[in-house]
């Protein structure tokens, strides 16, 4: 959680320069002298709210689209051996790695593939495809079982929706700016 503050402080704190900077540099006036109405200061909060909230809202809602999307069903219950052994393999792995059980679920897919994701490392999700299941040993699905599992200890589905939240700040800030630009002072 304190990496999320930090890391959203700073993405204020690099917008509040931002807005500095244009006004510096003279933005503001340029646009006023062109007869555009933009106020960098609405925009600035305009773009943090729907850049971060976009990506919040990805994140919080990224295990259920997953699932939804690869067609990946939840191992609730072990059928077979198979689905047996990716349990104990997750459980192990995730113990270690001092984090919840993660879900565990197949995908159909012939390549071999996997995934990770979730909002919260107590509670992930880990997928694998059925094309790894077949065309994979078990010491070379350990193997992307353990490199999913260090994904969620690490917080890695979080730091790529902070740094998914900059990049959408970002493009929405300085699109408006040019758009509206193009807007007033072309046309």
């Amino acid at each position: 959680m304190k990496r999320v503050f930090l890391f959203l402080l700073t993405n204020f704190a690099i917008v509040i320069v931002l807005g500095i900077t244009l006004r510096l540099l003279g933005v503001d006036s340029l646009l006023s002298d062109n007869g555009s109405d933009l106020n960098i200061n609405s925009l600035s909060i305009f773009a943090v709210v729907f850049g971060m909230g976009g990506s919040f809202i990805s994140l919080m809602i990224s295990k259920w689209s997953a699932k939804r999307m690869s067609g990946a069903k939840v191992i609730e219950q072990a059928t077979n051996d198979t689905e047996r052994w990716l349990l104990q393999v997750v459980a192990r792995q995730a113990d270690a790695a001092n984090i919840g059980m993660p879900e565990v679920a197949i995908f159909p897919a012939a390549q071999p593939n996997a995934f990770a994701t979730g909002m919260n490392k107590n509670n992930a999700l880990v997928a694998v495809s059925e094309g790894l299941l077949r065309h994979m040993n078990k010491d070379e699905i350990e193997a992307v079982l353990a490199h999913e599992i260090s994904h969620v200890a690490n917080g890695d589905m979080v730091t790529l929706a902070l740094i998914q939240g900059v990049v959408n700040t970002f493009v929405i800030f300085f699109a408006r700016i040019i758009g509206h630009t193009v807007d007033r002072v072309v046309f």
